[in-house]
């Protein structure tokens, strides 16, 4: 295990001037390459281990590619103002997709820094006090399939809460020192009036920005709108393969119907808002259409087998 976590170490260590080389020289084929070549080795790489390891490993190479590719498609064109070590720091210390942020690297500190700290804090807080109640509910005299779907809901909340909420606000806040102007990657989800608002505007932005910048945009003008957005989502649902069902080796398919759906959604709520339906137009029952349509198929998405495999355990050992 030691040695494939090292030669994982070198390989990223490998893509940070390489792509710095595929960044400045413009090559979006290449990056293309690097990335797809990275994520064969690691799941070579990997294939044995453990499926946290593996998990976490894929989703690693998979971010380090596509900075390489949604950088290369920013600066095309342009002559590349973010020096290497800028874009060093932006590699590695960053989870987002907009490198050009970094390019005021070391400038005067930026507001909001503190207030992204501290809310990153509480939602860390709230995610072990959820772990913590999750391990009470195993408790309880019930039969564990009672329990199941109660005790996977509150892990995906507990771990969204310390992971997206939590590290990735004090990721942001922390940079905004440095003169950095990130931003929250989550932002007020639940404040949601629409799909599209959803998955564009408030949840994941890294997510969007690779599929927006990588796929959609580069598409979009061939394609059409409609297409190339159902091709972003489905594009998007590779990537959660790669996150949610190879680290398992179970569940292939699952999460990527789940993204077809969304996609599929989206277009139909379009179609739905440009012809005024009433339901849409209530801030209440949008909400409802949203959350629902979100809701409802996400067993497809976080699959029993990756709950067992990787939620389970690793709550184990947070506790």
């Amino acid at each position: 295990m030691e040695q494939h976590i090292f030669c994982f170490i070198v390989l990223n260590i490998i893509f940070i001037p390489l792509g710095y080389w595929v960044v400045r020289n413009g090559c979006i084929v290449t990056s293309w390459i690097v990335f797809i070549s990275g994520i064969c080795v690691t799941c070579l790489m990997f294939a044995d281990e453990n499926a946290i390891l593996r998990m976490l490993a894929l989703i690693g190479i998979a971010f380090s590619g596509m900075k390489i590719i949604t950088t290369t498609e920013s600066y095309k064109g342009k002559v590349l103002t973010l020096p290497f070590i800028n874009w060093t720091l932006f590699f590695v210390g960053w989870f987002g997709m907009r490198a050009q942020i970094f390019e005021t690297l070391g400038g005067k500190p930026l507001a909001g820094a503190w207030p992204k700290i501290q809310s990153g804090l509480v939602s860390i807080l709230s995610g072990v006090i959820l772990i913590a109640l999750a391990h009470i509910l195993t408790l309880l005299p019930l039969r564990p399939d009672l329990l199941y779907i109660p005790i996977a809901a509150i892990l995906l909340i507990a771990f969204s809460l310390i992971l997206h909420f939590g590290i990735l606000s004090i990721n942001a806040g922390v940079w905004r020192f440095f003169g950095v102007g990130t931003y929250s990657l989550f932002r007020s989800p639940l404040k949601s009036k629409s799909l599209n608002e959803f998955w564009s505007k408030r949840w994941n932005l890294a997510f969007s920005e690779m599929t927006s910048i990588a796929v959609f945009r580069p598409l979009r003008d061939k394609t059409g709108n409609s297409f190339a957005l159902v091709l972003a989502f489905l594009f998007s649902g590779l990537l959660h393969e790669l996150a949610i069902s190879v680290p398992v080796k179970a569940g292939l398919g699952l999460p990527f119907l789940y993204f077809v759906i969304q996609g599929l959604l989206v277009i139909i709520e379009k179609e739905l808002i440009k012809n005024r339906f009433v339901f849409l137009q209530n801030a209440v029952t949008a909400r409802l259409w949203t959350f629902s349509c979100l809701v409802a198929p996400v067993p497809l998405l976080f699959h029993k087998e990756f709950i067992e495999s990787i939620i389970l355990p690793v709550a184990r050992v947070c506790l």
